[in-house]
């Protein structure tokens, strides 16, 4: 276990009640949370993300850990008590993981929108990064591809196409001149926790976070107006709100 160089709560592990907080937490794509704590109300809680089985060959675990630090530095990211080989310890903040029926309400979008725009304004020391995206879409693209099945239906693009539409994607994309921005790049409506005491939000999970077009941040935020389970079109987000309070 390595420490972080961030104060480190005492826990004395024969006290700790250990609970899989399906009812509060839902456990993510890529890794499995436990709450650990003692009083019934959760103040001296702290959390323990385990990461999925050989989720760091899609994931940068190292890179993580410094944008969650970059994150803390500005006021956007929970305490990081320490990491060990396969997960971190950090900070419970408290407040309700959002559902695509709040994120569309206007109080509830104006403080994403403030949140969003505040990380967007963390900028790099020295010369701007490249954007995040055509990186990860390369090597998501490499694991994946050979296990395409070839006996698949019509609908789903042989090899070769996807690689010409991956290429022609970053030769007219990036010519759009959309600002290279720091991203959480995974805005999901779970990874957006509103706090009513404190009337804020702010964005948990880092795994994704870097350097990446501006517009990709908000239009995959977009993209979760209507969550994952369905693909209801009708749930996006409606012209005039988005028009009248700009990302």
């Amino acid at each position: 276990m390595s420490e972080v160089p961030i104060g480190t709560p005492t826990l004395h592990m024969h006290h700790l009640s250990l609970e899989y907080m399906r009812g509060r937490f839902t456990d993510g794509i890529t890794n499995k949370l436990v709450a650990c704590y003692v009083e019934e109300d959760m103040g001296d809680c702290v959390l323990v993300r385990v990461y999925g089985e050989r989720t760091e060959l899609l994931v940068d675990r190292e890179n993580e850990v410094r944008n969650f630090q970059l994150l803390r530095a500005h006021g956007c990211a929970p305490k990081l008590y320490c990491t060990f080989q396969n997960g971190l310890c950090y900070e419970y903040m408290r407040g309700m993981a959002l559902g695509p029926e709040h994120i569309r309400e206007p109080r509830l979008f104006r403080l994403i929108a403030l949140e969003m725009a505040k990380i967007h304004t963390i900028h790099a020391n020295g010369s701007l990064p490249k954007p995040t995206l055509w990186h990860k879409m390369h090597n998501y693209f490499t694991l994946v591809k050979n296990e395409i099945n070839p006996s698949l239906s019509a609908d789903v693009p042989k090899v070769e196409v996807l690689e010409r539409e991956l290429a022609w994607l970053k030769e007219h994309l990036s010519q759009l001149d959309s600002p290279v921005v720091f991203c959480h790049n995974d805005l999901l409506c779970k990874n957006i926790i509103y706090d009513s005491t404190k009337g804020h939000v702010r964005f948990i999970d880092y795994e994704y976070a870097g350097y990446n077009y501006q517009a990709f941040d908000i239009g995959n935020h977009f993209n979760e107006f209507a969550g994952i389970s369905l693909l209801l079109g009708t749930l996006g987000p409606h012209p005039e709100p988005v028009l009248h309070h700009r990302l």
